[in-house]
């Protein structure tokens, strides 16, 4: 029987192809990315028929793009030197300071991830190698040796949008037999984003078990929603089956119209704090473009608001009750006096001028917020940070 199942073994993997044993035995047997003691980094890749071999990512120097929804920091990019055996190098020139970051290699033009990295992220459409560099904040990024919390795929009924939809859920290490109850922090993605969005890209459950470990934050759930409304789930995980991902977002009042229905659930499946003091709503980009929106349509629903690098006015085109009347409906969201109100952008977002404006609004009418600014522009490094810098001031 041994030697049959030898036999077996032997003429699977003579019959495989060679990805398949790949599979098996990993990658193309070169480390990359390798993280010096010094914090330089050098990544590798196997190709000894490549003319042209680049990494691309965002710990290089950034270059501007345009789009039809502004300039964008894209990443920069670097050459690699093809060495012995057809392996190609490059190593930064200086240590990187401590972040999570995102990389691909270009190949002849043609972009690959890296083979020898099984570690990805997809943002959209878009997947991107990432590794952490620690220390500082950074660590916030890293799992580490503390007690962790639960992270669920939950499904609810909206009634208002006539569907089913998913929502990722956190609840903190302990949730399950304490018996207490819990404020909830509703954390919201930009466009093109989904339900997986903040828990990938944005590391919310590792910066959340880490806060809560050193006693800087509150143990809290974090509801994560999909905020495409015209969608059930993230690409690939809807009736839909495995479709393409595409840039939607929605920014026409039904997000906001429907949020009540997020909130239900939630109050009625967890064992929350269910009023204002008990809650926080926050997002970035679009997502707090509805964070803005949702906290003045509900004045007495959120005691805590945070806008990252948020979108702050509709389309021009968009009709919706829910965003007429807005300074009206301002006024009665801070006669209700919210514990927080925290505003944070970057300093080259292409949004900069949008939240300058509501800033000046906010200063003209002498409504109380807290601003923090960075360097950067829209991206999740800048995110990651905001979502770090608020939780800490949450439920005190």
């Amino acid at each position: 029987m041994k030697n049959n199942l030898f036999t077996l073994v032997l003429a699977f993997l003579i019959a495989a192809p060679s990805f398949a044993q790949q599979a098996i035995w990993g990658g193309q047997g070169v480390v990359s990315p390798e993280i010096h003691d010094d914090n330089t980094v050098t990544f590798r890749f196997h190709a000894p028929k490549a003319v042209k071999v680049e990494v691309t990512g965002d710990f290089l120097p950034t270059a501007k793009i345009e789009t039809p929804y502004g300039q964008f920091d894209a990443p920069g990019s670097a050459q690699l030197k093809k060495g012995k055996n057809g392996v190609w190098e490059y190593t930064t020139p200086e240590p990187l300071a401590p972040e999570l970051y995102s990389y691909s290699f270009v190949v002849d033009g043609l972009k690959v991830f890296d083979p020898n990295n099984v570690y990805l992220n997809r943002d959209v459409s878009s997947l991107t190698n990432i590794f952490i560099i620690g220390g500082d904040r950074a660590s916030l990024y890293e799992v580490n040796d503390v007690p962790h919390g639960t992270v669920a795929r939950v499904w609810y009924n909206s009634p208002t949008l006539n569907k089913n939809r998913r929502m990722t859920v956190y609840t903190p290490a302990g949730y399950e037999n304490s018996g207490k109850r819990y404020p909830v922090l509703y954390l919201l993605h930009g466009m093109g984003g989904d339900e997986e969005a903040w828990i990938a890209l944005g590391r919310t459950a590792q910066i959340l078990d880490n806060l809560i470990a050193r006693g800087e934050a509150e143990p809290m759930i974090v509801v994560m929603t999909n905020g495409n409304t015209m969608k059930e789930a993230a690409p690939g995980e809807s009736s839909e089956g495995l479709i393409k991902p595409a840039s939607l977002g929605s920014m026409d009042g039904s997000m906001e119209t429907s949020f009540p229905d997020v909130i239900k659930f939630i109050d009625n499946n967890y064992r929350t704090i269910k009023k204002k003091s008990g809650r926080a709503i926050a997002g970035l980009s679009m997502g707090g473009f509805h964070s803005l929106h949702i906290s003045k349509q509900y004045p007495d629903m959120f005691d805590y608001v945070g806008l990252f690098s948020a979108a702050i006015v509709p389309g021009k085109d968009v009709k919706s009750p829910i965003y007429e009347n807005s300074d009206a409906k301002l006024k009665t969201q801070f006669a209700k006096n919210p514990k927080l109100y925290w505003i944070a952008i970057g300093k080259t977002d292409f949004l900069y001028k949008g939240n300058e404006d509501f800033r000046k609004k906010l200063d003209e009418n002498g409504y109380k917020y807290t601003y923090y600014e960075t360097d950067g522009g829209h991206i999740w490094k800048n995110w990651r940070i905001y979502l770090s810098e608020f939780v800490p001031m949450l439920f005190k």
